[in-house]
């Protein structure tokens, strides 16, 4: 098929790799030399949302927020009546419904996990639409980003939505945890390496396993796999849509917006262990 990709940022450039693998695609980004390395796998290169669309039979979006959805696509009316639309961006469940009221052929399609499952083809992917015709479209489109038994399929846009929610929740508690161990640990003497040996058999295992390459300093944070800036949005989503207190995940809000403050935002979200001693 002929699908229109839009936003090539760290995530949206390796999910349109796998597209590729099938079909005829052209890519657009505000920064077009963050397009440039899927130009030069063979993809076409768009120099405006509109111009990536012209004679799409399917329209994929991988953008930062609901705000840049509203502003590039809604705003502009993109999307071209019956051209299915699969929207892999982090919204909220109201944005959801309000970009499934606009846009009739909407797909919510949001992704699970980092860059390396998402290079290995490994992430979780909810597909969510009323239209059954369109969800299986969807499916069998981001089948090559999916892991085994981590595709699914939803019948609400909302509910694909409320899905990544839910499981970046558990990223928010659990670095949260991390962190607190890490300061438990240290007020008893214990080194981060012999905490994080201690957390193995843990709940707070797998975000230990995750992250202790950039605690230990075996990685940069920069660029990293999952910036401060996405996980804190997508948490103020998780608070804003819960309509209450969620206190572990305020918490962990606190740690991100520091490390804005600290200028990591666009680093990995592992910089609240890494740097939080500044």
């Amino acid at each position: 098929m002929k699908i229109a990709f839009l936003g090539t940022g760290r995530m949206g450039s390796e999910l349109a790799l796998h597209v590729m693998k099938s079909h005829e695609v052209t890519v657009w980004n505000r920064t077009p030399e963050r397009a440039q390395p899927l130009v030069d796998e063979g993809a076409q290169l768009a120099d405006s949302p509109a111009a990536a669309v012209d004679g799409a039979e399917v329209i994929i979006t991988s953008l930062f927020g609901p705000d840049d959805i509203r502003e590039v696509v809604i705003s502009q009316d993109l999307i071209p009546q019956g051209v299915t639309w699969i929207d892999t961006t982090t919204v909220s469940p109201e944005a959801a419904r309000e970009f499934a009221d606009a846009v009739d052929s909407y797909v919510h399609a949001p992704v699970v996990g980092s860059l390396i499952p998402a290079r290995n083809g490994e992430l979780g992917v909810y597909v969510g639409t009323p239209d059954d015709a369109r969800r299986e479209v969807a499916l069998e489109i981001a089948r090559p980003w999916a892991g085994e038994n981590k595709l699914i399929g939803v019948d609400s846009a909302a509910k694909a939505a409320t899905g990544k929610l839910l499981a970046n929740l558990a990223l928010s508690v659990t670095a949260q945890g991390v962190l607190e161990a890490l300061a438990l640990g240290e007020a008893e003497g214990l080194g981060e390496e012999e905490t994080l040996k201690m957390l193995d058999i843990t709940g707070l295992a797998f975000m230990k396993n995750m992250k202790a390459p950039f605690i230990l300093g075996e990685r940069e944070t920069a660029p990293g796999d999952f910036t401060v800036d996405a996980l804190c949005k997508d948490s103020k989503l998780m608070v804003d849509t819960a309509k209450q207190e969620l206190p572990a995940v305020q918490a962990a809000i606190k740690n991100f917006e520091r490390q804005q403050e600290l200028g990591h935002g666009d680093e990995d979200f592992s910089s609240i262990f890494v740097y939080r001693k500044d």
